[in-house]
């Protein structure tokens, strides 16, 4: 399932202080680079996508998203809560997720790794060595009871 991209030097890939990753393929006209923008939002996005997960991010990351993106123009915020290292042809992931009550907090987690493993090589073609999952909080069924949207305007 992992693709080499690159020529295989007998050299480990460096890290490269988590900016962008190289991918050279042998015979290639030219070479590709990752930002690691690219990653975090590919893995935020897939582990979004696994049932239990009610969020990612600490509470100060949820609050100061939840900010952002009252702002108009501002987008929304993919990467809070996932912070990942990018080298030349390796990937590491940490994310910081909040389960929903009930979710079996350890089958949330595999699936939630599992998931955004594949996403990530399929899509960068990078070799995700880890990915490490904090579970911050548990999101309770009463806590959407407080959160009623009410327009100042009618």
């Amino acid at each position: 399932m992992t693709q080499s991209a690159s020529s295989d030097s007998g050299t480990p890939p460096a890290k490269i202080a988590g900016q962008t990753a190289a991918l050279n393929e042998e015979g290639s006209l030219g070479k590709t680079t990752i930002s690691s923008t690219v990653v975090q939002k590919v893995a935020g996005v897939s582990a979004r996508e696994v049932s239990g997960v009610h969020a990612l991010g600490g509470g100060v990351s949820r609050a100061f998203g939840a900010i952002k993106e009252r702002i108009p123009g501002s987008g929304t915020v993919t990467t809070s809560g996932v912070s990942v290292e990018v080298g030349e042809r390796q990937a590491a992931v940490d994310l910081d997720v909040v389960v929903e009550y009930g979710a079996r907090i350890v089958d949330v987690a595999k699936a939630v790794r599992r998931n955004v493993i594949t996403t990530v090589e399929q899509i960068t073609g990078l070799e995700v060595i880890e990915v490490n999952i904090a579970v911050n909080d548990i999101h309770l069924p009463e806590d959407d009871e407080g959160e009623e949207t009410s327009s100042r305007v009618e």
